[in-house]
């Protein structure tokens, strides 16, 4: 039965933690998109010689607080896990380096 146990929860922190970057890739896109959006608009033709190419607007600053905040959660839940006893302490460094790398 520990064994079963170990592998449900081997399988939900690889699970999550393969959630965690998928929505960490989706939301860099949607991010870059807007980017690319936002700098195409910005451009203006000339319109006349005295008139040149107007410079993009400087890129938003992105936030990093959503990564950190869900690096943070997930590292809890393996941290719960391996006082649990669920998780061997291999296993939750193999899963730590994986999340902050």
């Amino acid at each position: 039965m520990p064994g079963l146990l170990r592998g449900v929860a081997r399988t939900a922190v690889v699970a999550g933690t393969a959630t965690a970057v998928s929505n960490r890739v989706s939301r860099r896109q949607q991010g870059r998109w807007a980017e690319q959006a936002q700098q195409q608009s910005a451009y203006q033709e000339p319109q006349g010689p005295q008139q040149g190419y107007q410079a993009p607007p400087p890129p938003p600053a992105t936030s990093t607080a959503d990564d950190m905040t869900n690096k943070i959660d997930q590292l809890k839940q393996l941290g719960d896990l391996k006082a649990q006893g669920v998780l061997t302490e291999a296993e939750f460094e193999e899963q730590k380096r994986r999340l902050l790398a």
